[in-house]
């Protein structure tokens, strides 16, 4: 894919480029009702979405399916468009471009997100937009109230079509030096704390008897049922249940006293 040249049987190394007063000569031609201006600029910015395809070459999609759904948000920018503003196109088109890329590449993925989720998704954004429009902060709360639902229904909305980031994503590069996501995310789990109840888990599991600690390692470690165990064991379930809570008390006994 990295190598493609041709995509959608549009040669994409023959394709025009423009500079930003011819850009803005042809969309004022366009918006005029110029048929001949519309193609020209739509031919023209194809580069722009090829640019944009490009960061998704590694979610093994079709080359041509991205392509195309990128030429809708191409499209759908060009429609909606508002010359009066002092914005680039591009500028404008970019997020439009990668949301109709995105938006293939969810709708195509095998965890698939219903309608109704994807309307609420709609409707909540556009609400946020519409409170940071008037300067207000929107916020999950906010937003509830605006659409009269409840706060979870905002937020299962919202993280329905999130995409899903890789740890090893790159969040900021300077001098060649990457950051990556994962280096951001704090393990709560392992401090000094947790490290000192492992270590006296570990000296009580040492002083329980050889058939205690198989009990508790085929329980908790491979997942058996007493019953497996009995079996394995050599003696009843009763029994084995009566060692199982013997074990588990003398631990926490244990771990009460060296914690």
């Amino acid at each position: 894919m990295l190598q493609k040249v041709e995509i959608c049987g549009v040669n994409t190394e023959g394709l025009p480029k423009l500079t930003q007063s011819e850009s803005r000569a042809l969309m004022l031609q366009l918006k005029a009702g110029d048929e001949e201006a519309r193609k020209k600029f739509i031919v023209s910015n194809m580069r722009l979405v090829l640019s944009l395809v490009k960061r998704f070459w590694a979610k093994n999609a079709n080359a041509d399916d991205l392509f195309q759904a990128g030429c809708i948000g191409l499209l759908k920018a060009i429609d909606n468009f508002n010359v009066d503003l002092d914005v680039r196109f591009s500028t404008y088109a970019v997020p439009m471009i990668l949301g109709e890329i995105k938006r293939y590449l969810r709708d195509g993925n095998s965890l698939r997100v219903s309608r109704s989720i994807r309307d609420t998704a709609f409707k909540v954004l556009k609400a946020r937009e519409g409170l940071e429009k008037q300067d207000k902060e929107g916020t999950i709360e906010e937003i509830a109230k605006v659409l009269e639902v409840k706060e979870q229904e905002v937020v299962y909305a919202l993280d329905a079509i999130s995409d899903t980031i890789s740890l090893f994503e790159p969040v900021y590069n300077k001098s060649g030096d990457s950051l990556m996501l994962m280096e951001q995310i704090a393990d709560n789990k392992n401090n000094d704390e947790v490290w000192t109840e492992k270590v006296a888990l570990k000296e009580a599991m040492r002083r329980l008897g050889e058939r205690e600690r198989k009990i508790l390692f085929l329980r908790y470690f491979e997942g058996k049922t007493q019953t497996e165990i009995s079996s394995e064991v050599g003696i009843s379930q009763a029994q084995v249940s009566r060692l199982e809570k013997n074990a588990i008390q003398s631990i926490r006994g244990e771990i009460a006293l060296e914690v």
